[in-house]
């Protein structure tokens, strides 16, 4: 890593990469321990080791009781933001503990103890966050589950997870519809070979379930009698090792993966990224505008911004549609958040609606000091866009559901270093990223390949599977012996930035020559009139593989898409060269997107390929994937 750059990044990378366990140990003091590690790090345990191995604490000790016991117990824990119901809400730190430690009485009421899982599905709502502190209180592992799944894909994450209860809501709002949770639920549970002993339901007013007698109870009446007759429930200490939570993501074969997260580490990989990387003290207020069914959510929505001491900001809402594209910029005006965590689907998302960038000056940002982006790669023209209507810092940095947090970004605490847009800029200490060829080798700066993590990963990061070392050595490990395989493609430059170009099956192969679809997004991204894109590579017979553009124009954009389009192909030409094979650009009214905001490319692929597909589970609006069909079908390419 250069020295050459400025501010403390240097010496603390590199102090990390001298003496990790000197490092690591000293960051661990940012928590509370019941047993302090004397050691950071035991290569003999799982697939590639373990952290804090003799050390013990809790969670949840350490993101809310600490906190209500000493100054912050007055100090607001969470601001519940909820423009879908008209609701706002503000919960102190000594309010906080005392919800979390009734309903964790009310769990154990139920059975649940240590080592014990309790699946989660549940809308944003302060309940949602109760009970994952509360799980961790008891020392239970919490697998959260995006509220509104599908029931098949619930039911296998039962039956992976085996959990003892089930924490849901009747419903979630959508800024133009109701969703019923609990025929969901049911029709999993009933399809499942694991039945959970319990489930507690909290009843919304704005569509109530039915009671399954026998298995569920009502959340609001079973907590109002634990607090009427006192019953609260301690914190358990256990293992660094012990796991916090399962988080499940998609896999290969069809089966989720339950990505594991260790305690010790993963609190004090966020405790260390709180002030380091984000720049935010104890005290102030940090908006993370993701939902807890996604490891964003768990991060730093949940756990980070708790176990620093901050007030987190949860929001039930869109960054457009409720009502209009200043929706966040409310939100922070109003929190007084001074940095605010979202993905760069909603910022283009807001960019297309708001291009001038009207709605900033409708509040008083004074407070606000960062804008962090992650999820999806970030193109170069919508941070321009952010940085020139908010002045101030607009960062786009890169991690995983895997890594629990930030493999890499632009280090505010320590000092903001240059920005190149387009790059994720570099690695956070602990994480030795290198660029492999195929054969596993290291290449020069700037040359393309597969970004890879020399082993062992740092603190927060997964340490296997659930149930399954062996798929945790097959999935990410074995690839590449000796380093963890993130299925990323990118380049390192001479001064260490790390550009990610997308995953590496979007690495397109056009008669020979291998071509990543995230460089020409970047250059269709470019483009004035277009507000998001995603390309595609669609099986040719003679090339192999050519690309194909899809983008949504600016809301205001009133000229002819055909003119569009023939631009597009041309800056692509002139940019990337003739090499790219780029000859089709399809405008669209929009493109196909998780919940969470991440464009369905491999759908798209296999729908323009003629390949059988099946419907994301994720999927946001799966009418999309008819309208992506019918302009495939209009260019003669794919079935509607």
């Amino acid at each position: 890593m250069p020295a050459s750059l400025p501010g403390r990044y240097p010496e603390v990378y590199a102090a990390a990469s001298r003496d990790p366990e000197a490092f690591w140990l000293d960051a661990a003091k940012a928590l509370d321990w019941s047993t302090a590690p004397s050691r950071a790090f035991d290569a003999d345990q799982g697939p590639y080791g373990r952290w804090f191995p003799d050390g013990e604490l809790n969670a949840c000790h350490n993101a809310v009781d600490r906190h209500a016991e000493g100054a912050r117990a007055d100090q607001a824990a969470i601001r519940y933001d909820s423009p879908v119901t008209g609701t706002k809400r503000t919960i102190t730190y000594g309010e906080l503990r005392d919800e979390v430690a009734t309903l964790a009485a009310v769990l154990a009421d139920l059975g649940v103890a240590r080592g014990d899982r309790v699946l989660l599905y549940m809308p944003m709502v302060p309940e949602a966050l109760f009970g994952m502190l509360a799980c961790a209180r008891l020392g239970a592992v919490h697998s959260v589950v995006f509220g509104g799944f599908a029931a098949n894909e619930l039911a296998v994450r039962l039956d992976d997870a085996r959990p003892k209860v089930v924490l849901a809501a009747s419903c979630g709002i959508e800024p133009n519809r109701t969703v019923a949770y609990k025929p969901l639920l049911d029709a999993a549970i009933g399809t499942a070979s694991h039945k959970p002993e319990a489930c507690l339901i909290l009843q919304r007013p704005h569509c109530a379930a039915q009671l399954t007698e026998g298995r569920d109870r009502d959340w609001a009446e079973a907590v109002a009698a634990a607090r009427a007759e006192g019953r609260r429930a301690e914190c358990v200490p256990v293992a660094a090792t012990d796991p916090l939570y399962v988080l499940y993501t998609s896999g290969t074969t069809g089966k989720p993966k339950g990505v594991v997260r260790d305690t010790g580490g993963y609190l004090a990989a966020l405790a260390w990224s709180m002030p380091n990387l984000y720049g935010v003290a104890p005290g102030e207020t940090y908006f993370c505008a993701s939902d807890i069914g996604w490891v964003v959510g768990h991060s730093y929505i949940v756990y980070a911004p708790l176990v620093h001491g901050c007030t987190t900001v949860l929001y039930e809402g869109k960054p457009v549609g409720t009502p209009d594209a200043g929706a966040l910029w409310r939100v922070v005006s109003e929190t007084g958040a001074v940095c605010l965590f979202t993905a760069p689907t909603a910022l283009r998302a807001i960019k297309k609606e708001d291009p001038r960038g009207e709605r900033v000056g409708d509040h008083d940002l004074s407070a606000f000091r960062s804008l962090f982006l992650a999820g999806e790669r970030a193109d170069p023209d919508s941070v321009a866009w952010a940085e020139r209507v908010l002045d101030r810092p607009v960062i786009d940095h890169w991690w995983q559901t895997e890594t629990g947090w930030p493999i890499a970004g632009n280090p505010l605490g320590l000092g903001l270093l240059p920005v190149k847009h387009g790059s994720t800029c570099v690695p956070m200490p602990g994480y030795r990223v290198e660029i492999l060829d195929e054969g596993g080798k290291p290449v020069p700066p700037d040359t393309m390949g597969t970004i890879a993590i020399r082993l062992p990963l740092p603190p927060g990061c997964l340490p296997t599977l659930w149930g399954s070392d062996e798929r945790m050595r097959s999935s990410y490990l074995a690839t590449f012996p000796g380093y963890y395989d993130t299925s990323d493609a990118g380049v390192i430059d001479a001064d260490g930035y790390i550009t990610v170009l997308g995953r590496t099956d979007d690495i397109i192969n056009v008669a020979g020559h291998r071509l990543s679809t995230g460089g020409m997004e970047a250059v269709l991204a470019g483009h004035p009139d277009v507000a998001e894109c995603a390309v595609i590579g669609i099986r040719d017979s003679l090339k192999g593989e050519v690309p194909c553009g899809f983008v949504v124009l600016k809301a205001q954009v009133a000229r002819d898409p055909a003119e569009i389009e023939r631009e597009l192909v041309a800056k692509v030409r002139d940019e990337i060269g003739p090499v790219a094979a780029f000859k089709l650009a399809l405008t669209v009214p929009r493109l196909p997107k998780t919940r969470s905001g991440k464009i369905l490319r491999a759908t798209m692929k296999r729908i323009a390929d003629h390949e059988p597909w099946t419907m994301p589970a994720t999927i946001d609006d799966a009418s999309v994937l008819d309208e992506i069909g019918a302009s495939l079908e209009q260019r003669g390419i794919g079935e509607a």
